[in-house]
Order: C-alpha cells, then structure tokens, then sequence
C-alpha cells in the first residue's frame, strides 16, 4: 500500500512520457515492459527511466514477470497500478442532492455519499463540496483532485469550466472550476453528467477498449455522450448531445418547452408519468406489463422514441457500441424486441451492426463519472 502521504501532498505534475505510460497501464491493465516500449514506441532505457520515476511517485510497481507465450525468451517484467496510490472525489448534483463517491486511482468506488442541498445558492453547495473533500482528506491524505458533474450545459472559458446553464439548479454563468478549486484547494473538473458518464465508461466501463461509442442517459431528461475515435465530442460551446429535442412523431403530446411529438415528450421519466397517467415511473413499468392499456402504451411510446434517437446517433457517428443508462433506462427492457426492431427501422442501410447495450445504473454512477473526470484531470 502506499505510504501516508503529507498535509501539503498533492498529485505530481507528469510530462507526456510520463503519462503515456501510466495511463497505457492504468487504462488498459498489467503490462509486461516489452509490450509497454512496443506500444509507445519507446527504447529499452527510455522505458526504464520513465517506470522509475513512477515507481517512485509510487504510482506503479513491478510484479513477477510474465512467462513469454511460447515458454521461450526471457520472462518479462509485468508493471501494474497501485490503486492505493491516489484517491479522488466525484460529486454528482441534483436540484435536491448531492451525490459523492471516492475512487482509488484504478477507479474503484471505496465509499459513497448522499447529502440534502438545504439551499441552491452556488456559496452554500460550494461549501458543501469543501465539506465532503475536507472529510474524505482525512481517511485518504493522498486525495488528488475533484470532479463535478450536473444536468446542464458546460463550457471552457479561459481555459475554466463555467456552467453556462443547468435548469434543475437554477444556474447561470457560474465559474464553478474556480470556485471548486478555491474552496477545496484542489484540481477541480466540471462536467455535464451525462458527458462524465461517457468518459467513465470509456475508460473503465462498458465501453472499454472501444474507439467509437455513445452514451445514452435517460432520467428527468434525456441527454448523450458521443467518444469518436477515442476523443470525447466536446462541442464548441458546451452544448454537445442534445437529442431531447429531436422529433420522433409528427403530432402527439409535448414536451415541458412545448414541442410536439420530440423524444422528450415520450421518453423521459415525467413524460412517461405524464402519458401513462400513472403516478411514479416503476409503478408504469409495473402497470405496462400487467397490460394496462395507457401505460403499456405509454412505455412502447418511449421505447420507440428512445429507438428512433439511438438509430439517428448510430447514423451519425457509426458507433461500435451504444449504451442506455440512466434511472429511467428500464423502457428499453419492456419489449427489448420492439426496441431493437425501431432501431432496425430508422437505421441506414449501410450502417454496419453495433451492440446496443441496456446497462445496469445506480445514481451514484454519475458521482463515480465525475471521479474519473477527476483522474483525467490529473493523469
């Protein structure tokens, strides 16, 4: 395990080589040093210099070394992560809560936190943050940095996260980064949830080892987070994903902004309570496959939206894999056939078949979401 680290202990700046390696190894698991100097394209030396110094930044370290496949050669030696080596804390926000999770630097969740916001005032959350960073420094002094995700729009400034708008937190124009930092004295990084969800998923979930993949996340609203060829669609002004707007009928019911027949009239959970007439989202689901006529119209009426919004992401970016998350991802499971014969429907021609993926979700994914923002950040 890694030794306790000092009050004034923070996450070393690594250069390019550096992190090449650590994240090659980080992401991607046990590697043998042969493979690591192939992969990087690296010399025998350089490669020896750089796991060093993260031998000694105490990030990685050297296990018994790997009998070469065909049981001839010399073994090579096998580096892996300490996971004990650096901690980080996610927070995921609410209009009513604040969702934490501490991570070790593998990404694994050591300890979740839930906690009522008594005020949406920017001070009083910020606050709030300080005061769960503040706690966890104590159980883990090699705390690194912080992430924040929400529901709303994001943008660089400067070269600074500023919420440009979150509609559940009444939010506008708030340099969160700066203040984060500030009040925490730690890197902080401020991302959209569903956008943090995408990177966690890239890196560490379902979607590893995956070039080209999108995420979808259905709960209050709907939202999607699109990785093409590694990098994470950013957009140019915080704005990236926004498919809840996308028209899916031609007349039906409308949405809160007064759409007609977009996907977020059909498939968002206060759209679905709304159109089954039935108060609470599980009590739909329940009532849909008990056969009651509006609400199982209701769900197919979602699932079918949800389809037509995953076969236009598919059309647009040729993804290997799409994967439905969310606390309202269960209208995808109702009639998985009805679902995937929608998707068939609206999907082009050319396209070529990708794994669309009804993934498991607790709330507290966000939070561990925005804790690997955090490992971004830094690593």
């Amino acid at each position: 395990m890694a030794s306790a680290a000092p009050d004034d202990w923070s996450f070393p700046r690594l250069h390019d080589g550096q992190r090449a390696i650590l994240l090659d190894v980080l992401i991607h698991g046990e590697r043998s040093r042969a493979e690591l100097a192939r992969r990087n394209a690296l010399s025998r030396a350089s490669l020896a210099r750089l796991t060093r110094e993260l031998v000694e930044f105490g990030f990685v370290e050297e296990v018994a070394p790997a009998t070469p496949p065909n049981g001839r050669g010399r073994p090579s030696e096998m580096l892996r992560i300490r996971p004990e080596s650096a901690h980080f804390v996610g927070v995921k926000l609410t209009g009513e809560a604040l969702y934490a999770a501490i991570t070790n630097l593998h990404a694994e969740v050591i300890v979740t936190e839930e906690h009522p916001l008594a005020s949406k005032e920017v001070d009083d959350v910020v606050a709030l943050i300080a005061d769960v960073v503040t706690r966890a420094r104590t159980a883990h002094p090699r705390l690194s940095a912080v992430g924040v995700c929400l529901a709303g729009d994001v943008h660089l400034e400067h070269g600074a996260a500023v919420v440009v708008g979150s509609h559940f937190l009444g939010w506008d124009q708030v340099p969160l980064e700066a203040l984060v930092q500030q009040a925490t004295g730690l890197p902080a990084t401020i991302s959209n949830d569903v956008q943090a969800l995408t990177l966690a998923h890239h890196w560490f979930g379902a979607g590893i080892g995956l070039g080209t993949l999108a995420v979808i996340g259905l709960g209050a609203g709907i939202g999607a987070g699109l990785v093409v060829n590694d990098e994470l669609v950013r957009g140019s002004r915080g704005h990236p994903g926004k498919v809840g707007h996308l028209r899916v009928t031609e007349s039906g019911p409308s949405c809160d902004r007064g759409h007609v027949g977009c996907a977020s009239a059909y498939v968002t959970i206060p759209a679905l309570i709304r159109n089954s007439g039935i108060e609470g989202f599980w009590e739909t689901i329940d009532a849909a496959q008990a056969g009651e006529p509006r609400a199982a119209e209701a769900v197919a009426g979602a699932a079918r939206a949800l389809g037509i919004v995953i076969a236009q992401i598919a059309n647009l970016i040729d993804p290997q894999k799409v994967i439905v998350s969310g606390e309202g991802r269960e209208v995808a499971n109702v009639d998985r056939a009805h679902l995937d014969a929608v998707v068939a429907e609206y999907l082009d021609p050319a396209m070529e078949p990708f794994e669309l993926d009804v993934h498991d979700f607790r709330f507290a994914d966000y939070a561990w979401g925005a804790a690997i923002s955090a490992i971004r950040r830094v690593a």
